[in-house]
Formats: structure tokens, C-alpha cells, sequence
């Protein structure tokens, strides 16, 4: 993975953008705990990228190392019942978090998407905010941004990029035995959104390297075509060594 990714596409032809698809499953009955399902998209999306089939000499290398090398960009989608049944057959991986469950797919360009995937629906998938209580120890924090309020499918995207920008980081520094550790461990993250404090005291400013060096700190910076504005800091992924 590289040691830089951007998930600004600003410049881009629309029609050639290419973008991770992602599905929450959220069924009408039982939906899930809004946390959770965060917890399982950061989760799903790094189960994609760093797949063995994600490899040089693996079936998704094209697809997954054209993606990341250029610029990260993501989409969430709802499903239940049959629809989520369908997209299960798709190449991609499910990760379940106490009963949440999110399937992160190969990315592609839009045009190309299989119908079973363009056919669900990308708005819809607001659920009520929870309380989980702190973070549990040795694993890292994806701390939301408390002033910028986000539907659980654009959160899905940013957790997403935020455990991405985790692990590129950790690859570049030489860390890869922490890497490694935290990928036997299934990539856990806990998502909370942050007080004030906390954001002010992670939050990096100018700085992205101080506050990865002193507080294993990393800012995912939104693009703006959904729901923020451009430039808004909508997670602080913050790197906890998971026990192991």
C-alpha cells in the first residue's frame, strides 16, 4: 500500500472516477447499532486492500493497487433481505461486528458497476446515533468529528479511509509487525465521536507529521462533494498497538 493516499478527486472526468463500493446492511426489523456498523466498514474496506488475492501476483492486484496508487474514493449503499443475499456473490469482503455487517467491494469505475450493486439505494441509511461506552484498550480510535454531523453511509467512507491512512502510514514508517498483528486480529478499530477536548487536542492543524510522530495521529480530510464542505476534517484515526 502506498505511504500516501488523497481521497480528493476534484480534478477528475465523473464517468471515469473509480470508487470502492461498499453495502451497510441495514434491515428494516432489526437494524444495527450505528457503532458497529462504522466499526465494520473501517474493518471491511483494509480486509480488501490487504486480501493475498490484493497481492502482485493476486487476482484483485490490478484493481485494488490502481485504485489506492491514484486518488481513494468511496461510495456506501444500503441493503436487506435478498439485495444483501445478491451482493454476497460479488468479489469483496464481509466483515460482522456485533451484529453489523458490511461488504466492501473491488473498485471500479461507476459505468462498470454490476446492476446489483447500482440498483440499491445510497440515501436511507441514517440510523440513530448510540452510546458505546469508551473505547476498549488495544485497539485504534476513529474519533468522528463532534461538529460536523455525517449520515452513517458517509461515515462508512471516512472510517474507511481513516484505517486506510493507518496502515499506509504504518507500512511507511517499518512498522509492518504491528501491521501485521492488528491484520491477524481482523483490523478491529472502535469508532467513537470525539468531545471537544479530544478534537482539539489530536487535532493536527498544519502539522500531519508531528502528530503522527508524537501522537500516532491521522486526519481524514473530505473532498466535499457529499454532505461537508472541502477540506473538513471528518475522522482522527489514532493509532493504538492492538495486543497481540
Amino acid at each position: 500500500m502506498p505511504t500516501e493516499l488523497t481521497a480528493d478527486t476534484a480534478d477528475e472526468d465523473p464517468e471515469q472516477v473509480v470508487l470502492m463500493p461498499m453495502v451497510l446492511r441495514i434491515e428494516r426489523a432489526e437494524p444495527p447499532r450505528r457503532s458497529a456498523l462504522l466499526e465494520a466498514a473501517a474493518s471491511a474496506a483494509l480486509e480488501v486492500c490487504l486480501d493475498e488475492r490484493a497481492e502482485p501476483a493476486g487476482e484483485w492486484f490490478e484493481p485494488v493497487h490502481g485504485w489506492i496508487s491514484g486518488r481513494i474514493r468511496k461510495v456506501s449503499r444500503r441493503a436487506r433481505g435478498a439485495h444483501w443475499a445478491a451482493v454476497q456473490q460479488l468479489p469483496g469482503r464481509t466483515v460482522e461486528v456485533d451484529g453489523a455487517e458490511v461488504r466492501a467491494f473491488l473498485p471500479s469505475r461507476v459505468a462498470d458497476m454490476p446492476k446489483e450493486l447500482t440498483r440499491l439505494q445510497i440515501s436511507g441509511s441514517e440510523l440513530e446515533p448510540d452510546e458505546p461506552g469508551p473505547p476498549p484498550s488495544g485497539v485504534p480510535v476513529l474519533w468522528l468529528n463532534p461538529d460536523v454531523p455525517m449520515s452513517a453511509g458517509k461515515s462508512a467512507a471516512q472510517v474507511g479511509h481513516a484505517t486506510m491512512f493507518l496502515a499506509a502510514l504504518l507500512h511507511g514508517a517499518g512498522r509492518g509487525g504491528e501491521l501485521e498483528t492488528w491484520r491477524a486480529a481482523g483490523f478491529p478499530s472502535a469508532v467513537r465521536t470525539a468531545d471537544a477536548g479530544t478534537w482539539e487536542r489530536l487535532h493536527p492543524g498544519g502539522d500531519a507529521a508531528t502528530a503522527w510522530r508524537r501522537d500516532g495521529v491521522a486526519a481524514v480530510r473530505d473532498a466535499g462533494f457529499t454532505e461537508v464542505d472541502p477540506g473538513t476534517v471528518t475522522v482522527l484515526a489514532q493509532w493504538v498497538s492492538p495486543a497481540g
